[in-house]
């Protein structure tokens, strides 16, 4: 579960290191993201060897795609996913992606809720 002042690593190339999550966008007073869900975020750090090739700055604000979280996810065919840290994926407006890849796998729940870009993007799914 995500709520605000959450630190977050970032699952792809789009030069940013660490985010903070500033909103969760869904509904009036929704308090939690969990997997899937849109956030709004502001970039903490950004990583070392493309600091001067970055898409993003420090202090910017995008959205981000939930795609990892520590809270245990159980699938209705029985499944517990849980995952080692808190992870999303930076998107525009438009809601596509900033980065051209996306590190490591992905949760299958991303395919059933219509984000067939970034299951295209990533190397595996979970």
């Amino acid at each position: 579960m995500i709520q605000q002042e959450t630190i977050l690593k970032v699952a792809d190339n789009s030069g940013a290191k660490t985010v903070k999550c500033i909103k969760v966008l869904g509904g009036f007073k929704k308090r939690y993201a969990s997997l899937g869900d849109i956030i709004v975020i502001s970039v903490q750090q950004l990583r070392n060897k493309s600091k001067s090739t970055s898409k993003v700055l420090k202090g910017s604000v995008f959205r981000a795609l939930v795609v990892g979280t520590k809270k245990r996810y159980k699938t209705r065919d029985g499944l517990v996913l849980s995952l080692s840290e808190n992870t999303a994926v930076l998107i525009n407006k438009q809601g596509n992606p900033v980065g051209t890849r996306i590190l490591g796998p992905i949760p299958k729940i991303l395919k059933k809720k219509k984000f067939m870009k970034f299951v295209s993007l990533s190397s595996g799914l979970i």
